[in-house]
């Protein structure tokens, strides 16, 4: 599609503003709940995103990390995006992740169009071989096949810098927002900054573990999969950070560490396993997951469900 007005362009820009604005916000990772015969199981799905939307979440990814991504086949995915802006209704801002190999990511992303979202959340791509300017030509293709919607990168990736980032946005407006997933706080700062900061939306990716310390360095926004459990726990974090507040911030972060630290314990072997465990232990899915993740041991699903009680749910 190409824009051939200026009152096109205006009407994006425009557009855009709100969805910076949901981006600057809690963008939950909704889990995929499976039945007993290993097919979505709709009815907990839809119960999942109303217990979301009616606690207050206003941004959902549909086909993150958090929902199993990796683990869907492609129908599953686009089952997954059309429930999630369904039940929504217009309630939330619907960010689709998107990815895989390049003409899988841009069908998904024009699917997530057609169906009726705002974004589209780009995963790191996990081809072995990714250079820098390979990177920048496939973010490029995705979002210049979509420039009516926002893209949002989502880097894991610490060998790239915001130069990269930088000249990806100059060739593509509609790159609004940076799901930043990198474990370390200084290096964050400096690729912002060298992106050149307000430009784009920095929303730290490593969920509220990370939230705080990212937050001073320029992020106005946090995923999170833990608000799948308890959003008013979440949400709280997301006050006091807007507030300024980070002695109340880190309280709600020591109420989670551990929590938290489960899912990134052996490089996140356990990262859906434990949401969807606390899930379990609320009676409000199963907690299947599918391979390569694996259910947890009883001993680590009693504490699981005493962490879940501490929090008063």
């Amino acid at each position: 599609m190409t824009v051939d007005s200026s009152d096109s362009s205006a009407d994006f820009a425009a557009d855009f503003t709100s969805l910076r604005d949901a981006l600057a916000d809690i963008v939950a990772i909704p889990v995929t709940p499976f039945t007993t015969d290993d097919t979505i199981d709709t009815v907990a799905h839809r119960a999942l995103l109303r217990r979301l939307l009616d606690n207050g979440v206003r941004t959902l990814t549909p086909n993150g990390n958090t929902g199993e991504y990796y683990a869907l086949s492609p129908q599953e995915r686009r089952t997954v995006t059309e429930m999630t802006i369904d039940e929504a209704a217009g309630q939330a801002t619907i960010v689709v992740g998107v990815g895989l190999d390049l003409p899988t990511a841009v069908a998904d992303a024009l699917h997530a169009r057609d169906a009726g979202a705002q974004l589209v959340m780009v995963h790191q791509p996990v081809n072995p071989y990714v250079s820098k300017g390979g990177w920048i030509d496939y973010h490029r293709a995705i979002a210049e096949a979509v420039p009516e919607l926002g893209v949002v990168p989502y880097i894991r990736n610490p060998q790239l810098g915001g130069e990269q980032l930088a000249a990806l946005r100059e060739l593509c407006p509609n790159i609004i927002g940076v799901k930043y997933a990198v474990p370390d706080a200084a290096r964050f700062a400096a690729f912002a900054r060298d992106a050149g900061g307000d430009r784009f939306v920095w929303v730290a990716g490593l969920a509220e573990l990370y939230a705080p310390s990212y937050w001073s360095a320029g992020a106005t926004g946090f995923t999170s999969g833990l608000v799948n459990v308890a959003p008013e726990v979440s949400l709280s974090m997301l006050a006091a950070l807007r507030a300024g507040d980070y002695t109340a911030a880190m309280k709600v972060w020591e109420l989670i560490r551990p929590f938290e630290e489960l899912r990134a314990a052996e490089q996140s072997a356990n990262n859906v396993t434990v949401v969807k465990e606390a899930l379990a232990s609320l009676g409000l899915c199963r907690r299947d997951v599918r391979p390569p993740s694996r259910t947890l041991p009883d001993e680590q699903r009693a504490l699981i469900a005493g962490q879940v009680q501490g929090w008063a749910i």
